[in-house]
């Protein structure tokens, strides 16, 4: 098959899991030795512009027509079997879902977040959940700010959900999921439900898996409130008054709080604040731990280092909502705390470390959890099912209801159409 990725790339100062989830799916098409064309803006690029060029990204947000003029074109050059959109901000805008239509080319979209109900794509608000936007119109996160703590800058994003809603709806023919629980959240919301499949994000395999008993508990991810950052630490603070636990808390990432962690880490021999790793170290990081922690107070769309500890034969404490739920069983392949309480996470993670048989056993069934869900082969199987499902309904082969459990979406059969261009 033939693919064309449109994706733009987020900032490289601080991890992004989108990021990788693209480049994973990129690589794991190429080696199963399907074509696959990147359309790609960067992030990264905007701080190269001139002035005028930096004051003019955000009347790019809603819509670019430049992208869409390029995109038609490499579309009708190249006519790929479908296209494949991720992230469209600040600089591609679902103009791309125009040149999809103008070159008549089925479009497919992975929904990583919420920005399709929700101008930032959180559904939170002042550290607790909003759905004031969800089902109405956005005005209410322009007047509170809700984009960068900035109404100016939240305008943007507001004008461009409002003005492309029926865009994205009409104009993907299907939406990827990445948890049932985000499923439910946009169905309530209005979106169409026969447009809307789970199709979770895989892992790959990793180099290194768990041989011990590990030798730390370990923070992975960004460093901001919504990932539960301050909870973490109030929990181990705690843990800290009564003991410790005899093992070390390693936290690895940047953000916002990054400055307030490296000052509470500073000094103490419980903590090491480790800085931002790069893919290898984080493999190896999970590889040696006890557990990993994952204490959002957000509902996570997803939770790709959960999924990952599950790759390692490491299992997970995690808050006890959003997509966690599904991706967690409490007490079998990790623990779930109370979202939002310091006291059930502290909880947890003396229970974690408790018990080493207890520990190894909740290991072992993560990783089948993760060869039964999560592998490259089931990702793989997946993501075709919905490719040949969204050519088959653009060619008026028939857009019966998907499956909500994640399974399979399309019929399994070989390319419904004839190709009428170049190969790439």
């Amino acid at each position: 098959m033939d693919v064309l990725v449109v994706h733009n790339r987020y900032s490289s100062a601080q991890p992004s899991g989108e990021n990788n989830v693209v480049d994973q799916e990129v690589a794991l098409l190429r080696a199963a030795g399907h074509r696959v064309g990147l359309f790609e803006r960067r992030s990264d690029d905007i701080a190269r512009r001139s002035l005028a060029g930096k004051a003019a990204v955000p009347l790019l947000v809603p819509w670019n027509p430049a992208a869409r003029r390029e995109l038609t074109a490499r579309l009708r050059a190249e006519r790929p079997d479908v296209v494949h959109v991720h992230n469209v901000f600040p600089l591609l805008s679902p103009a791309v879902l125009a040149a999809c239509t103008d070159a008549g080319v089925p479009a497919v979209a992975t929904l990583h977040n919420y920005t399709q109900i929700c101008p930032p794509g959180t559904l939170r608000r002042d550290g607790r959940p909003c759905t004031e936007c969800v089902g109405s119109t956005p005005l209410p996160a322009v007047r509170h700010g809700c984009y960068r703590s900035s109404r100016l800058a939240t305008v943007p994003l507001a004008i461009g959900l409002s003005v492309n809603r029926r865009r994205w709806w009409t104009g993907v023919e299907r939406f990827f999921c990445i948890s049932a629980a985000q499923r439910d959240v946009l169905v309530r919301s209005g979106m169409p439900a026969e447009r809307l499949t789970v199709k979770h994000n895989f892992v790959p395999e990793p180099e290194t898996r768990r041989s011990g008993p590990g030798e730390q508990l370990l923070y992975l991810g960004r460093l901001a409130e919504t990932k539960g950052v301050r909870l973490l630490m109030a929990a181990w603070d705690e843990i800290a008054a009564a003991g410790g636990l005899g093992v070390p808390l390693v936290i690895a990432g940047a953000g916002p709080l990054e400055r307030e962690v490296t000052e509470w880490a500073a000094g103490r021999d419980d903590v090491r604040y480790a800085g931002l790793y790069d893919p290898r170290e984080c493999r190896e990081a999970i590889a040696r731990s006890v557990a990993v922690v994952a204490p959002s107070t957000w509902l996570e769309a997803f939770g790709l280092v959960v999924v990952e500890a599950m790759a390692a034969g490491v299992p997970t404490v995690a808050a006890g909502h959003g997509a966690f739920v599904e991706l967690v069983e409490d007490g079998v392949t990790g623990l779930l705390h109370r979202p939002g309480d310091a006291a059930s996470l502290a909880s947890c993670l003396r229970r974690i470390t408790a018990g080493e048989d207890v520990n190894r056993a909740l290991g072992a069934a993560a990783r089948r959890r993760y060869e039964r869900g999560f592998s490259p082969a089931v990702g793989l199987e997946r993501l075709m099912d919905g490719y040949r499902t969204a050519i088959a309904v653009r060619s008026g082969g028939g857009d019966g209801p998907p499956p909500e459990d994640g399974g399979h979406t399309g019929p399994r059969r070989g390319h419904p159409r004839g190709r009428d261009g170049g190969s790439r």
